[in-house]
């Protein structure tokens, strides 16, 4: 995804989300987040597409949305050393260009609440 930023291929990204906070955090599947942060570096809108029934107005933030561990057996790893393997990550509000629904677009700031 970085090159193809760089040299300018990308005029926007869209990805999906598992969940949303109230204040536009969105949870998505790992590497969201880093995805995000090249899109800010390259001034590319990063935009979430997801049903309203993905945001839940009960977590203030997205540190409250809770992050599924995978099983340590799923990454190859030498012996001794400890996997770390969340499934999801959480992209930061001030990272997204705006929210997609089938009730429109939502843009910053965020308030779901």
């Amino acid at each position: 995804a970085a090159q193809v930023m760089k040299e300018d291929r990308i005029g926007l990204v869209i990805v999906g989300s598992d969940r949303i906070a109230a204040n536009g955090d969105a949870a998505n599947k790992i590497g969201t987040y880093g995805l995000s942060v090249l899109a800010k570096h390259h001034n590319i809108p990063f935009y979430v597409a997801a049903p309203t029934s993905t945001i839940d107005a009960s977590l203030e933030h997205g540190g409250l949305i809770p992050i599924e561990q995978r099983d340590p057996a799923e990454v190859g790893a030498a012996e001794g050393v400890r996997v770390y393997n969340p499934a999801f990550d959480v992209t930061p509000n001030e990272l997204i260009s705006g929210i997609i629904t089938e009730n429109g677009l939502h843009r910053p700031p965020f308030d779901f609440g």
